[in-house]
């Protein structure tokens, strides 16, 4: 198992709440190693409207 595999399955085992707060923690530091593009900021926030739904997506290895 590589190591994103590992952390993703790490990730997917956390409460919405903390997953909700590593999203931020992620895009934050995405930000600092991307430039803000409208594209960018409106994917950060549909991920963020899906957490606060509900809405998770699951994939299948």
């Amino acid at each position: 198992m590589s190591k994103l595999e590992t952390i993703e399955a790490e990730v997917r085992k956390l409460p919405t709440e903390q997953a909700m707060q590593l999203q931020d923690w992620l895009a934050n530091y995405l930000e600092d190693e991307a430039e803000l593009n409208p594209e960018f900021v409106a994917s950060i926030e549909r991920g963020q409207a899906d957490l606060r739904e509900g809405l998770v997506r699951v994939r299948k290895t």
